[in-house]
């Protein structure tokens, strides 16, 4: 009876990576990653008023501010901060399969920090 041939064992962090790969969720890990990293991405004084929680398939980020004054600047501020969200992500070009962006495409504000 023959002996098969056995690979090298592989480490877990290329495996792990290869598989987020193939399976198109790479940029989703990418992506959600903006959110423990809130707070260094917009800095102290904005991360105090906001909380992002969530962020949806098509690139939406939901952020909850705590009063509507807040809410109506950082809206205002809503380009300076895609760029800065999707300098972190790898810029609005990056394919996460299936024709969707790994980019941050807007913002929704609500109040409830």
């Amino acid at each position: 009876m023959p002996r098969e041939k056995r690979s090298k064992p592989e480490k877990i962090a290329n495996v792990l990576s290869s598989f987020l790969e193939q399976s198109g969720l790479a940029a989703r890990v990418d992506q959600a990653a903006i959110i423990p990293e809130w707070e260094q991405l917009v800095g102290a004084q904005i991360a105090s008023v906001t909380t992002p929680v969530m962020i949806s398939r098509d690139g939406t980020l939901f952020v909850a501010v705590r009063t509507s004054a807040w809410m109506q600047e950082l809206s205002l501020m809503e380009p300076q901060l895609l760029r800065a969200l999707n300098a972190r992500t790898g810029g609005s070009e990056k394919d996460m399969g299936h024709g969707r962006s790994a980019a941050i495409a807007r913002i929704h504000w609500r109040l409830g920090a």
